[in-house]
């Protein structure tokens, strides 16, 4: 690996840069907590050669929702299913732009 790939790597929102303890650190919250939205199937993180735990900071964001849902006092399993209803209703709405900008680029047909 050469620096520029290394560096390549600092705005790469989906390398699995935090390890479980950094990133309940960085989270204020348990490695437990990591684990049961992990069960959940709210983020699956990717295991380094030794088989630990590794996360990126787009999934650290994801779980930050739902550590917040949570303590709200909402159940994480909830918390978990609202959180994907939120990103799949996000990502929507991005396609939704997308075709409303491509539709208005498009030039109309010309009237006889």
């Amino acid at each position: 690996m050469t620096a520029d790939d290394s560096f390549s790597r600092i705005d790469d929102d989906d390398y699995p840069a935090y390890t479980m303890g950094r990133a309940a650190d960085i989270l204020g919250t348990t490695q437990g907590f990591l684990r049961a939205i992990g069960e959940a199937r709210l983020i699956t993180p990717l295991r380094s050669e030794g088989g630990h735990r590794r996360y990126s900071r787009y999934q650290l964001r994801i779980a930050a929702r739902a550590r917040e849902l949570v303590d709200q006092g909402t159940p994480i399993e909830a918390a978990c299913r609202i959180v994907i209803l939120e990103d799949q209703l996000e990502e929507a709405q991005r396609i939704n732009a997308e075709f409303r900008r491509a539709a208005g680029s498009a030039t109309p047909p010309a009237v006889s």
